[in-house]
């Protein structure tokens, strides 16, 4: 089964907004068996929107449109859908209270221009959206299912949730899909591509797909068979073999992220973490605490980006940095230790530091631009890792924090 994604809203085709919504829905997509063929981004005009419409469904049973669903005069989707399906619009009330009800909640009144978000597609189901004023649409004919969802990512991710996908599991389907995630680090997407390459196409009844992301990649197995049993059976057989071709570069069996595990591993050892982050500027303590439950091994982070900060709230001896130089392996050696000290010492916590020339500016002769030193220090010996990615400066931060997690995970681990 085919799907594909129309992205509405002329902002998006500005460098200033970036469409996530559309990778979101290929991977929930992908679960079920459903390949995004296609994705468009079209502007606010009715006319283009409706033409879209029109040749997606004549191509493809699923067409998902998201955005364009506001109270404002170029919001547009509801009115292109229509254009394309040939059919009329009618104003729902109830529709109304909901949104007179949720402004109620927050002391406010609707405008005249909320009740625009009242009109439904004649024959369409409405996709109640507790999110927020902007109710979804489903419509379903012979062509196949055309969904209308809100462009704001927390409310289109649980409406699609909830209400699209069951309806999607009710669509006609001449085969079973079960797909298996696997997450990696430490290896790039070629590297993975190569290794594996052979594994995937040996099995004709299963469809692999990479994401990539620097130093994360996702790989989906999803199997096709007549039934779940069978198409379960032939993703898991292909993402074993995958994972002991790979070994310790997988890091989880479901789509998990890197912090989530690293958490977890935390718990069962009651361990705390504590972080020393330069260049990284908080980096890696925003994705440690994204994880709800991160307070149970969330010490804390200190954000020393100056050699004073180092010294006066990290406790780096000053003479090491005279010497050595802020972005050396023995700053990172004690940052990871003073993070440490600071939850508990050893036995009760972890200390990771991160320091480095992140770019595009800076750098020495002996530690150039994207040179990164990264610290673990715990119950045993301190460790440090040194690496060089090069001048792009947010790659670099990405890494780095990826590489530090990756590297507490490996030490975290039983046969470590």
């Amino acid at each position: 089964m085919d799907a594909q994604i129309i992205a509405i809203g002329s902002e998006l085709l500005t460098p200033a907004r970036i469409d996530t919504n559309s990778l979101y829905l290929t991977e929930r997509l992908a679960r079920r068996g459903i390949d995004v063929v296609r994705k468009v981004v079209v502007g606010d005009d009715q006319s283009r929107i409706a033409r879209e419409i029109t040749t997606a469904r004549a191509n493809s049973q699923v067409v998902i449109v998201t955005g364009g669903l506001g109270p404002t005069l170029d919001d547009l989707s509801r009115e292109g859908a229509a254009e394309a399906l040939g059919r009329e619009m009618h104003f729902e009330p109830k529709i109304l209270g909901w949104i007179e009800e949720r402004f109620k909640r927050y002391n406010r009144t609707p405008s005249e221009n909320n009740k625009r978000q009242a009109f439904v597609i004649d024959g369409a189901e409405i996709l109640e959206n507790p999110n927020g004023t902007a109710p979804g649409l489903y419509f379903e004919d012979a062509s196949g299912a055309l969904m209308l969802l809100p462009g704001p990512p927390r409310e289109l991710k649980p409406l699609f949730e909830t209400e699209c996908e069951p309806r999607l599991d009710r669509l006609p389907s001449p085969y079973a899909y079960h797909t298996h995630s696997l997450r990696i680090t430490g290896l790039g997407e070629s590297d993975v591509d190569q290794r594996i390459g052979p594994i995937y196409a040996a099995e004709t009844r299963a469809v692999t797909t990479i994401l990539s992301s620097p130093g994360d990649i996702q790989l989906h197995v999803r199997g096709r068979a007549d039934t779940t049993d069978d198409a379960r059976s032939i993703a898991e057989a292909v993402a074993a073999r995958v994972s002991e071709e790979l070994g310790s570069h997988v890091y989880a069996q479901q789509n998990e992220s890197l912090e989530t595990v690293v958490g977890r591993m935390l718990v069962e050892r009651g361990l705390r973490l504590s972080l020393a982050e330069s260049c990284t500027g908080g980096l890696l303590a925003e994705r440690m605490s994204r994880a709800p439950g991160s307070s149970n091994y969330l010490f804390g982070s200190f954000v020393t980006y100056d050699a004073d900060a180092k010294t006066s709230w990290l406790g780096v001896r000053r003479e090491t940095i005279e010497k050595f130089g802020a972005v050396s392996e023995e700053c990172a050696r004690e940052m990871a230790e003073r993070a440490r000290d600071a939850a508990g010492g050893p036995g009760r916590a972890v200390g990771i530091s991160i320091t480095g020339f992140a770019g595009p500016g800076g750098g020495t002769e002996e530690a150039p631009v994207g040179t990164i030193f990264i610290g673990l220090a715990d119950a045993g010996e301190t460790r440090v890792l040194r690496r060089h990615y090069g001048g792009d400066r947010e790659r670099n931060r990405s890494m780095a924090a990826t590489v530090a997690l990756d590297m507490l995970r490996r030490r975290l681990a039983p046969q470590s």
